[in-house]
């Protein structure tokens, strides 16, 4: 290739008119041309003010282009004799043995894993976040932010460098304390720090614990319907979600289901997700004995316990643990806001330092800056009265589309768990579609989930809605709700 074929093979391909800088697109031109076997190996360059002469451009362009691509290992200098193109070709690329070779791509399946294309498949997260009616999502507009950003704004002029690196352990000290003193007083949690664990949330709380507890297929009872989140982690981590049914009393295992122990089981006993049901005592105390005589670990999500409108927060089901075969779930999810992403999980002393060990090592964890507004704000009172405030503001809204379910179908579409949480579900007649009413209800900019996406065994599903209500202003929850009984009535 001799230099002024070189500089019209260039020219054709440098738009000056693009925006794109020119020394930029010279070294994408070149850089690709020697990948291509355009350019072959040893063609000599022409010298930096040859081609910028050829090119009508700065000397200083061709030069960045030619030290970038010198710097990656294209082109290479030989003294007294000029620029080259580097020998970067392997000599023989490495057979492998048919027994081993990689299994071809299956056409569609972008080259995931079998189970990355079940995730992706099966995956429940939405693209919408906020507004009527999503649930799980807390009314972030009513945070004190003034209150957050004065904590903030101390340890940023306090400079404390070892906030800012990587954290170590299982979490800022003073936010375990915090997190230890809060669920002894309001969830009759029996822990102490140490036993502490602050997460990015649930989802790598359930990871880090499954990681440490469990080994590949591995079963695990979940309720039937349950949070999407929990039997995706499982089935990413190789672990087998077993559905188990609910009744009125929650998680109800057959004789056939316990005769066969599973490694975990996966409980929402305060507020069932997504249907609302308080698990008995009579349950809970089953589950105990049951976990504790068969060695299984029972994993507890407390996700929105602080929520009740009709009594005061149930005691938690590790309160009652006296074998140490309760893992306590939480998170700062719906009581602050879910950017904040951060969790906890309660663990029995003698795995604290396991698990310790196991966060740091897997995520290598930071957050501590934030970890630390965090105890400030809990320790200074101001979760709590949050906490109060929005618990007030959420039975108002509850209340509100209570009134509109009411005004547009009376008693003939039944609710249930509506005594706490975020949201309450609206069971619809068998045969009706939930998930076109989703459908039609979004095409109007109105977000509900379908209740028979929550189910595992087709056969249990149900049809309803998921109606989230805390991030709605109060004066629109009737208005919009009016305009969701519409589409409703189309499907019954």
């Amino acid at each position: 290739m001799r230099v002024a074929a070189l500089s019209d093979f260039l020219l054709q391909r440098i738009d000056r008119s693009c925006g794109k800088p020119v020394n930029r697109q010279l070294y994408q031109v070149i850089r690709e041309a020697i990948l291509t076997h355009v350019m072959p190996v040893g063609l000599q360059l022409p010298s930096s003010r040859d081609l910028a002469r050829e090119l009508s451009i700065a000397r200083n362009t061709v030069t960045y282009a030619y030290e970038q691509l010198m710097a990656e290992g294209y082109l290479e200098t030989r003294a007294g004799a000029g620029t080259f193109v580097a020998d970067t070709v392997p000599d023989q690329i490495p057979e492998v043995a048919a027994s081993n070779s990689l299994r071809p791509m299956q056409a569609g399946s972008l080259g995931l894993s079998e189970r990355g294309a079940q995730l992706v498949k099966h995956a429940g997260a939405y693209k919408f976040q906020w507004g009527a009616f999503m649930p799980g999502v807390p009314d972030v507009t009513a945070f004190p932010n003034k209150v957050w950003s004065r904590l903030q704004n101390k340890y940023w002029r306090r400079s404390r460098s070892e906030l800012l690196t990587y954290g170590h352990g299982g979490g800022h000290a003073p936010l375990r304390e915090a997190i230890a003193e809060y669920l002894r007083v309001a969830r009759s949690v029996n822990c102490s720090a140490e036993q502490v664990i602050v997460t990015s949330g649930i989802h790598q709380s359930i990871d880090l614990a499954s990681k440490l507890l469990a080994d590949v297929g591995d079963r695990a009872w979940v309720e039937d319907p349950c949070y999407w989140g929990t039997r995706n982690v499982l089935t990413s981590l190789n672990l087998k979600p077993v559905p188990i049914a609910v009744d009125a009393e929650g998680i109800s295992p057959r004789n056939s289901d316990l005769r066969h122990p599973p490694r975990f089981i996966f409980v929402t006993p305060s507020h069932q997700y997504p249907l609302g049901q308080v698990m008995s005592l009579s349950r809970r105390r089953m589950l105990l004995e049951y976990a504790d005589m068969h060695n299984v670990w029972i994993m507890e999500d407390d996700y929105d316990s602080e929520f009740r409108y009709a009594s005061r927060p149930l005691a938690s089901l590790q309160g009652m643990d006296t074998h140490d075969r309760v893992l306590y779930f939480g998170s700062f999810s719906k009581t602050l806001f879910p950017g904040l992403r951060v969790g906890f999980v309660v663990v029995p002393l003698a795995l604290a330092d396991a698990f310790a060990t196991g966060l740091s090592d897997l995520y290598r964890c930071g957050q501590l800056f934030t970890q630390a507004v965090l105890a400030d704000f809990m320790v200074e009172g101001h979760f709590a009265s949050h906490i109060r405030r929005m618990r007030v503001l959420y039975a108002e809204r509850q209340q509100l589309l209570r009134e509109a379910i009411s005004r547009n179908f009376g008693d003939a579409l039944a609710i249930s768990g509506d005594d706490a949480g975020l949201h309450l579900a609206l069971l619809l007649p068998e045969r009706c579609d939930d998930a076109a009413v989703c459908r039609q209800a979004q095409e109007q900019g109105i977000i509900v989930r379908p209740l028979s996406g929550y189910y595992m065994k087709p056969s249990r599903a149900k049809p309803g809605l998921i109606l989230g209500y805390a991030c709605v202003p109060s004066e629109m929850v009737g208005p919009t709700f009016d305009r969701l009984a519409g589409i409703i009535r189309r499907h019954l």
